[in-house]
């Protein structure tokens, strides 16, 4: 029997497949469903139950063609589904985690209805206006919900230990463990680490609390048996050489495992990587960050629209959270203190005054007991914080006044914390690259622990935030700082 042979139905390789497709046929129905809905939906919107159909004149005087608005509509579904197909949206390597597959979504919705454009306009048809500008954006929309709805599932089955990779780590102990700390620490990814197999296979040592060491590089068939592995990830091993790597592939393709080759890159997004095979080698070029230009400029009109709507639809809260603070406890509601922003600039930043008048006065006494992180100062009842000033905390609501900052052009909606002169001043190189974007009403840290956060992780977040800002992350930023800020987690 040859080793390919060896694969059976029982494999775990196997049984990762069968998820997987099942997976995707949810999303295929869900994605015709909606697509169904939306366009015949905006059928119905714009013509009712009228049999209306759309003119497209005759050449030469030829006799014009009545093309059925029903017709016009399956030719449109059918194109969009087939779009959804043809640009992998539901390819296995993005469901779950990431913003890949809502970008794929969008550009494959976006550019059916151009090439529907483009078709009207050399048929010399005009399509109703309303019936495309109804269909694109409610079956977008409800393409993304449908999405997010699906993936939410899942991370509830990945919490239960149901549609995961079983992975094994496969490199030096060192390489390895950082690996398994990125892994850790992502949550979403769906790889559960189950083993590691290391350059000299020390078995009575974990490689961390809960990933046992199941041997050295020889015995990886083993190792994979034993765990009931269907993913290996290679995390690097000087001691394996090219024609290692390609017979460690050759063995895993016979048992259909799927091999994953982390390279030593820590806290860089997918859009700034691109594969660039050279004569064989799968070399890897690793864009750098940029912070100026177009994207840039996208990213400052955004601000300025959404600063300017929340300062008009909030406009009420303003004067009711005003009011509550100036009888809550003497003094004004508005506190300024100044921040360090872009570049190294010093701005006022505004908030609601949530502490008492003489706070900065009482800072000295409090210093030793902080529960911040070892540079900045949190106390979790903090004496000065007066009470609806502990509403407003716990809720955020005191960084609202922060909108006009951002009109100012001192902040943006989505940034690093913006800092203090005293933190600024024990920054290391690493640190002060946090100032090379505006800061942020919020950012990565508020979505992910806030207060709670170590130094090391708010540094670590940021830096990651100004290396790979995009305008899809800001809007996920802010939706999940929506739901952070209503569990009030983190907050204090």
């Amino acid at each position: 029997m040859t080793l390919a042979r060896q694969a059976t139905e029982t494999t775990p390789a196997r049984a990762v497949e069968e998820w997987q497709r099942a997976y995707a046929r949810r999303l295929l129905v869900t994605d015709l469903v909606v697509i169904v809905f939306a366009v015949y939906g905006s059928q119905f919107i714009r013509f009712g139950t009228t049999g209306t159909s759309l003119r497209i004149p005759g050449l030469d005087g030829d006799a014009d063609y009545l093309l059925s608005y029903a017709l016009v509509s399956a030719l449109l579904a059918a194109g969009w589904f087939a779009s959804l197909a043809i640009f992998a949206t539901r390819d296995r390597t993005i469901i779950g985690a990431g913003t890949a597959e809502y970008r794929r979504i969008a550009d494959a919705s976006i550019r059916v209805f151009a090439v529907l454009a483009i078709g009207a306009f050399l048929l010399r048809s005009e399509v109703g206006r309303a019936y495309v500008l109804v269909a694109l954006p409610l079956g977008l929309v409800l393409l993304l919900t449908g999405r997010w709805g699906w993936r939410k599932w899942l991370l509830r089955q990945r919490a239960s230990g149901r549609f995961l990779h079983r992975a094994i780590l496969m490199g030096e102990r060192q390489k390895s463990l950082h690996v398994a700390e990125q892994i850790a620490r992502d949550g979403v990814s769906g790889i559960q680490i189950v083993g590691a197999v290391t350059e000299h296979g020390e078995s009575a040592r974990e490689l961390a609390p809960g990933i046992p060491v199941l041997g050295a590089y020889d015995s990886l068939d083993e190792a994979l048996r034993e765990a009931r592995a269907d993913t290996v990830v290679f995390t690097g091993a000087d001691t394996i050489d090219p024609r290692g790597m390609r017979e460690l592939g050759w063995q895993l393709e016979a048992t259909e495992t799927n091999l994953v080759v982390a390279p030593a890159l820590t806290d860089v997004a997918g859009p700034r990587i691109h594969a660039r095979p050279v004569a064989g080698l799968p070399l890897i070029q690793v864009d750098y960050p940029q912070f100026t230009g177009r994207k840039y400029a996208a990213k400052r009109a955004f601000d300025l629209v959404v600063a300017t709507i929340a300062l008009i639809v909030l406009s009420p809260v303003f004067l009711t959270i005003a009011v509550l603070v100036r009888r809550d406890s003497p003094g004004p509601a508005l506190y300024s203190q100044e921040r360090v922003g872009l570049n190294g600039t010093r701005f006022r930043m505004l908030k609601f005054r949530s502490m008492v008048v003489d706070a900065e006065a009482q800072l000295p006494t409090l210093l030793d007991r902080t529960d911040g992180n070892g540079v900045l100062f949190k106390m979790r009842t903090d004496p000065r914080v007066t009470r609806i000033g502990a509403i407003l905390r716990r809720y955020s609501l005191d960084e609202l006044p922060q909108f006009v900052n951002v009109l100012r052009g001192e902040m943006s909606l989505v940034g690093p914390r913006p800092p203090l002169a005293a933190e600024v001043e024990r920054y290391d190189e690493w640190a002060r690259r946090r100032l090379l974007v505006r800061p942020g009403i919020t950012g990565l840290w508020q979505t992910q622990g806030r207060s709670d956060l170590s130094w090391d992780d708010s540094v670590r977040l940021d830096l990651y935030y100004v290396e790979n800002w995009s305008l899809t992350g800001d809007v996920i930023i802010l939706y999940r700082t929506a739901r952070a800020v209503l569990q009030a987690q983190g907050a204090y």
